[in-house]
């Protein structure tokens, strides 16, 4: 029997949530379904990003589609709205393949954009430039002080160097009068589309800790530092890409205020933050009707099971 709703896999950066996509497609795929993977990550959307951003070689997709990977240039910002413009036409076409037996497998790291797509998007007012501008050319600690002042949950959940979302906050609240974390307590009392599963991984801290270092010390193997050089040699981070964890770290070295063991450090420390940050999002995402949450841990095997507990509750 064909699954009659597709896996939307979420957990925290280094869970595994893109190795247990691909084992999981493979085991549909034996079973005949036609199985693509629809990435929700924004900074994997990215051209030329690809050590940093931990994007599946194709070693690594083992033959099964990838959408939404490099489809932007990284001097472009890439917002949520544009991935939902091309997410959810990829899902349908996709489900309508191969006799409407096609099965998708949405996976992200990005936590606001599977929300979106599960229980829609917050439509926010349009860009202001003029107070965009104004508020752009306030000192940081002045801008978070006002933050903290209208919105305490929105400041307590962005770091303090977050000055975009900081100043997309403050905009927000001076056009509507409402705080954004109440904007985002009414979009939270959605319903979620009863087509999809959502699987979270769930990691205890200390095992998670040590797949974020050990993921790092991958990457810098793998030569993360040459493809961060070229792409800022070459001027092609803007930005929203330059934000990227590891890209901004050694763009402090590359420019001088970090030696290089001081940004790999960095790496580690602010990938172990976002990691805790994320669990805001999860949280929010446990309220989902019939989710699927599976507590992971280390050693071999733990991949697969994690695919086989997902593919039961789709049967």
């Amino acid at each position: 029997m064909l699954p009659q709703r597709f896996p939307v896999i979420v957990g925290p950066t280094a869970g595994g949530k893109s190795a247990v996509a691909v084992e999981l497609a493979l085991m549909l795929r034996a079973k005949g379904t036609h199985v693509e993977i629809v990435t929700a990550d924004s900074m994997q959307v990215y051209r030329g990003m690809d050590i940093g951003t931990a994007k599946p070689t194709i070693e690594e997709r083992h033959g099964i589609p990838h959408h939404l990977i490099d489809i932007a240039d990284p001097r472009d910002p890439f917002s949520v709205e544009q991935w939902l413009s091309l997410a959810e036409p990829c899902i349908e076409r996709i489900r309508a393949s191969r006799g409407a037996g096609g099965v998708p497998i949405v996976v992200g790291g990005t936590h606001f954009y599977v929300k979106a797509l599960l229980e829609g998007l917050f439509e926010g007012p349009g860009a202001d430039a003029a107070l965009r501008a104004e508020l752009g050319a306030l000192p940081p600690d002045e801008l978070r002080r006002e933050l903290e002042r209208i919105d305490p949950p929105t400041a307590r959940r962005l770091h303090p160097n977050d000055l975009r979302r900081t100043i997309r906050a403050i905009e927000v609240f001076r056009l509507t009068g409402t705080p954004l974390s109440q904007h985002q307590s009414q979009w939270d009392r959605g319903g979620s589309r009863p087509d999809a599963l959502l699987v979270g991984l769930e990691w205890e801290t200390e095992p998670l800790n040590r797949r974020i270092n050990a993921r790092v010390k991958s990457m810098i193997e793998r030569a993360l530092v040459d493809e961060a050089r070229a792409l800022w040699h070459a001027q092609s981070l803007g930005p929203q890409s330059r934000e990227a964890l590891g890209y901004k770290q050694l763009i402090e070295h590359f420019e001088g205020r970090a030696t290089l063991d001081e940004a790999i450090e960095q790496i580690k420390i602010e990938t172990r933050r976002f990691a805790k940050n994320q669990r805001t999002w999860l949280r929010r995402l446990r309220t989902t009707p019939g989710a699927v949450w599976i507590e992971m841990e280390e050693g071999d095997g733990a991949i697969q099971s994690a695919a086989e507990r997902a593919a039961a509750m789709l049967a």
